[in-house]
């Protein structure tokens, strides 16, 4: 990916993470009555993720010339990451994954036990939705937003994946059922991120396509890139343990693709995101959003 869009994403992130950042813990602790509960839901939100979701709707919205608002857009685009943190907790409880770090740190469980963790992460699910319609937003806005997000979410998307990949453990899935898995556990979200900027923008649905066709590119490429990760990086730099794929019987790219073979399909997933950009309309500059592929090394497999 050429650095010039690396330096594009660079600027971009630096710019909204720490506007994005600053309201968060405030905002949660007001909207939470129990201060130990606030201590576990703002513990993990505020361990140093990349908010890249967020970060996706943002630069929807800009490139298809919205205007971020921060009284009015702020809530219902965090709203997100919320959600995504909860997803989190829960994918490393005893239950789930039994993850002791994540980020660096000692996963929600760890440090507040698995009752008040899996409470942690309700409370983020549901204060999602209430951020979503906490806004001065037209009310066809928000009720669009609510849709989108839970559609995403449950058990038409994530949920949906969690549930296929617990219970596609020790068996070899197909690679169309591999695709399935990936689009709900991990598409959805990035799906609805792209499709949240287009709701907040404004932007007519019969030109939503190109901009969906990215989502999901870039989707199944960021899912690719964690499977491959997984295998050839370390802990430190993940901040979470690796090899756990393999040593689960989990169904993965490298699994099924071997190194070489699922770095080709991450070549040509971006490919393919890149490719959708192109039949954006007239007039809106796709150059942000494809610096978004840049977050994925395609060196990171040595022939």
């Amino acid at each position: 990916m050429p650095s010039n869009a690396r330096q594009r994403l660079s600027d971009f992130e630096q710019a909204w993470v720490p506007r994005l950042n600053a309201p968060l813990a405030a905002a949660v602790q007001a909207d939470t009555t129990d201060v130990r509960l606030a201590e576990a839901m703002t513990y993990s939100l505020l361990a140093g993720g990349k908010r890249l979701r967020p970060l996706l709707t943002v630069a929807t919205l800009t490139t298809v010339g919205g205007q971020f608002d921060d009284d009015r857009d702020w809530r219902p685009v965090m709203a997100l990451e919320l959600l995504h943190t909860y997803s989190l907790i829960h994918d490393d409880l005893p239950a789930m994954d039994n993850d002791p770090l994540r980020r660096g740190e000692p996963t929600n469980h760890m440090k507040f036990g698995a009752g008040m963790a899996t409470l942690a992460g309700d409370g983020l699910l549901t204060l999602a939705f209430q951020w979503l319609t906490a806004t001065d937003l037209p009310s066809e806005t928000k009720a669009a937003l609510v849709s989108g997000l839970a559609h995403a979410v449950g058990p038409n998307g994530m949920v949906a994946g969690q549930a296929r990949d617990i219970q596609s453990e020790q068996v070899t899935l197909s690679m169309p059922q591999l695709q399935t898995l990936h689009r709900e556990k991990t598409g959805a979200l990035l799906h609805y991120a792209v499709e949240a900027g287009l709701i907040l923008g404004g932007l007519p649905t019969a030109q939503w396509q190109p901009y969906l066709r990215f989502a999901d590119a870039f989707g199944l490429a960021f899912q690719i890139y964690d499977d491959i990760l997984d295998v050839v990086a370390t802990p430190e730099e993940l901040g979470k343990a690796t090899q756990k794929d393999a040593g689960e019987a989990k169904n993965t790219y490298p699994g099924h693709l071997g190194l070489q073979g699922a770095n080709q399909a991450l070549i040509d997933t971006i490919a393919s995101g890149q490719k959708a950009l192109k039949a954006l309309p007239s007039g809106q500059d796709a150059s942000l959003l494809a610096a978004f592929f840049s977050y994925f090394k395609t060196d990171r497999v040595k022939a």
